[in-house]
């Protein structure tokens, strides 16, 4: 990223900026040095179709959290016709969460190497299947096993929705998109108790499973038949034409008809990709594991998982708490979660335009172009900065509103109050949420799938353990003293944060030129192919000067 420009552009453009701040749908263009490379645009879908796509994306990930939820007020059920104990029966919910957490593994750098329609394809297949064996189940060892076959299927979904919005969406303009890919973790308990519920009521318990294989089937039709190639592997930003097996119906029918004027005209900004690109590479389980010991991406998993683990204990003891303090039965404990999605709504509406915000106004504290379809170079870009100073405040209002929560379901207070305390704790989750993933897509650009699966696992772990604590906690402690340490852990998480912003930059670079440093194999090596040998030459690209090896054919 060129640092050469001006800061008086800036000023020189000050109407523009005015129109485009008054507008959220103008693009910013901002006038360029002759020296100044253009930089390509970084999809070619429309806004109307980034749009569709990433909401697209978002109902797939809604499967993996309902999947897990629905199954809650069938438990009873389940139990007394297998003729099980209810410990036997939650064991299903502790392999779940299990396979939630390492089947995104697999199927994260699957997709980042083999493309994302492949990848829905795989998850739905297993999901849909596994859907119809628990439909069918006849014993407690066939529902312990086709449940880990579910959450295999559908686990992968949230990991492929956060790649999906990288793929489409620049570093300008993801805030307000990734709201989006955490809705469904917060909706599925709003939503997944109260639709079990119900079908278990009046259809019977297996009745969930064959409701979620048929929601699935229609879902998995509309992907064929709509739902593009995005990944950046396979068809760049876009205008790349993939294989026919990358390809959804609308646009094999498109192209069998003659592609449009839009598309006829439009020119890819990348160069064609030759077949060598399609080629199949088998996921790499050890890549997503070895993301969670990189020193800037393992802090920063740590404090969204932490985080989200409070998500977990409130949601965990909402139904004890509320039957106890107030005497709710099922649909009324169930209502007292819409609260919570209301927040999370409000998270991705006022936290999104906020950290676009914030990277606009550090691209014009550095004289750097502002332009929303472009997607900027990174390398010596304070990304850290720019998403994490939104995170503070966020953490403030967590830990605060986590502590009133527990005091208020303790005194006994009017329902509505922890109804609003969830409303605005799940703004301040959900917004941290969505500002650590925007951060982690730009930390790992090309391997988001992989990233993305990283977090899913480490989320997972926590959230399996706050699950588990939190019952003991609050037996002992009470309500009130149980979130108050939870929300104590949440401030916990500020030092962490600072950490973030003064080092992050040093280490992503400290890791980039690892990367890009041959071993003293790899040198020996070439050294035999090409006894020219290996010279070392100064480059500029768009970063600080710094030695690169060149090979000399």
């Amino acid at each position: 990223m060129s640092e050469s420009t001006p800061r008086q552009s800036h000023e020189a453009s000050g109407d523009d900026n005015t129109k485009s701040q008054l507008d959220p749908g103008v693009v910013e263009e901002q006038p360029r040095t002759n020296d100044e490379p253009e930089i390509a645009i970084y999809s070619i879908f429309t806004q109307w179709e980034k749009r569709f796509i990433v909401l697209a994306a978002a109902g797939t990930a809604f499967f993996s959290p309902l999947s897990a939820q629905i199954y809650f007020p069938a438990l009873t059920a389940i139990a007394d016709d297998l003729d099980v104990s209810s410990s036997q029966v939650n064991l299903t919910i502790t392999t779940y969460m299990i396979f939630q957490g390492i089947t995104p593994m697999f199927i994260g750098s699957l997709a980042d190497s083999g493309g994302r329609r492949p990848a829905y394809v795989v998850c739905f297949t297993i999901y849909i299947a596994a859907n119809i064996g628990l439909a069918v189940s006849p014993s407690y060892g066939a529902l312990l096993g086709l449940r880990c076959l579910q959450s295999a299927g559908s686990s992968s979904t949230v990991a492929l929705c956060v790649a999906v919005v990288a793929d489409v969406i620049t570093s300008a303009e993801r805030g307000q998109y990734i709201g989006l890919t955490i809705l469904p973790i917060v909706l599925a308990p709003a939503l997944g108790p109260v639709i079990g519920g119900v079908l278990s009521e009046y259809l019977g318990w297996r009745s969930i499973f064959w409701f979620l294989a048929i929601l699935a089937g229609v879902t998995i039709a509309l992907v064929g038949v709509f739902f593009p190639e995005t990944c950046r592997h396979i068809v760049g930003d876009g205008s790349i034409t993939p294989p026919v097996m990358y390809r959804s119906l609308r646009q094999i029918i498109k192209r069998r008809r003659g592609a449009s004027s839009k598309a006829k005209g439009g020119e890819s900004t990348e160069a064609p990709k030759t077949k060598s690109q399609f080629k199949f590479k088998p996921p790499n389980v050890l890549e997503a594991i070895l993301i969670l010991f990189q020193k800037e991406t393992g802090l920063l998993l740590l404090l969204g998982s932490l985080v989200f683990a409070g998500f977990y204990c409130v949601v965990t003891v909402m139904p004890t708490s509320f039957k106890k303090a107030y005497g709710f039965n099922e649909v009324e404990v169930g209502l007292m979660y819409l609260p919570l999605a209301v927040g999370s709504i409000l998270a991705a509406a006022i936290v999104g335009p906020l950290i676009n915000n914030n990277f606009k106004r550090h691209c014009q504290k550095l004289g750097i172009p502002y332009d929303r379809s472009r997607q900027q170079d990174l390398s010596d870009f304070p990304i850290e900065r720019a998403r994490l100073e939104i995170a503070i405040p966020l953490l403030a209002l967590t830990a605060a509103t986590m502590v009133a929560w527990g005091w208020a379901v303790h005194a006994k207070a009017h329902p509505a109050v922890p109804g609003v305390l969830s409303a605005i704790m799940g703004i301040g989750i959900v917004g941290l949420n969505n500002t650590s993933n925007a951060l982690l897509m730009d930390i790992h650009p090309g391997k988001v799938g992989t990233a993305s699966a990283a977090g899913n696992l480490a989320r997972c772990l926590l959230g399996a353990g706050a699950t588990a604590a939190i019952a003991p906690m609050v037996n002992a402690m009470g309500t009130g003293w149980a979130f108050t340490l939870a929300g104590g852990l949440v401030v916990l998480c500020i030092p962490v944060v600072f950490v973030l912003m003064t080092f992050g930059t040093k280490w992503r670079k400290e890791l980039r030129l690892k990367s890009e440093t041959p071993t003293a194999h790899d040198q020996l090596h070439h050294q035999k192919l090409h006894p020219g040998g290996l010279k070392t030459s100064k480059a500029r690209t768009g970063g600080p000067t710094r030695n690169r090896l060149l090979l000399r054919f």
